[in-house]
């Protein structure tokens, strides 16, 4: 059994390792942080819950929500997204309880994400990353931001990626 488990354990890594490494390949090359984390599990995980429109939906939680700054990270939102999928409630169970659950593994995440970046906003990530916050509706903002933050944002995108599959 516990060789059973283990090798089910380092397969569980694998995928979470080959996730992880899309999601950031993808970030760094595409951006849309909660898109990558998204697509990464969709391409990953088997029997996923994740859809193309679900992908699609999660385009405006970028950038903090709509490139605003103020919202969660972009990454750790999809991260979130992929535990709804997986663990929330259906709209036809919304009369059988909260599902904690799925609130615990989401504030397990965030409580993790927190102590990995020193924050949860996409501002506060920009203050860590690059000593102040942008504005990225301002083209030359946007465009210092992408210069100085390097792979961060990646990496973001591969920790969460990472942390959600080895809890699937």
């Amino acid at each position: 059994m516990t060789t059973q488990t283990s090798t089910k354990q380092k397969a569980q890594q694998a995928l979470a390792e080959k996730a992880a490494k899309i999601a950031k390949t993808y970030e760094f090359d595409y951006g849309c942080c909660p898109q990558c984390v998204l697509a990464a599990v969709q391409e990953t995980i088997p029997n996923n819950k994740i859809s193309d429109e679900t992908i699609k939906a999660s385009h405006g939680l970028s950038g903090g929500g709509g490139l605003t700054g103020v919202g969660l990270c972009g990454s750790l939102v999809g991260g979130l997204m992929v535990l709804g999928s997986k663990r929330g409630r259906d709209h036809d169970k919304f009369s059988k309880g909260k599902f904690i659950g799925n609130f615990k593994a989401c504030n397990d995440l965030v409580e993790e994400f927190q102590k990995e970046f020193n924050g949860l906003s996409c501002q506060d990530l920009q203050q860590e990353f690059t000593g102040k916050t942008y504005d990225m509706w301002k083209a030359e903002e946007y465009q210092e931001f992408t210069d100085k933050r390097g792979e961060q944002c990646a990496v973001t995108a591969e920790f969460v990626t990472r942390w959600v599959v080895n809890k699937l």
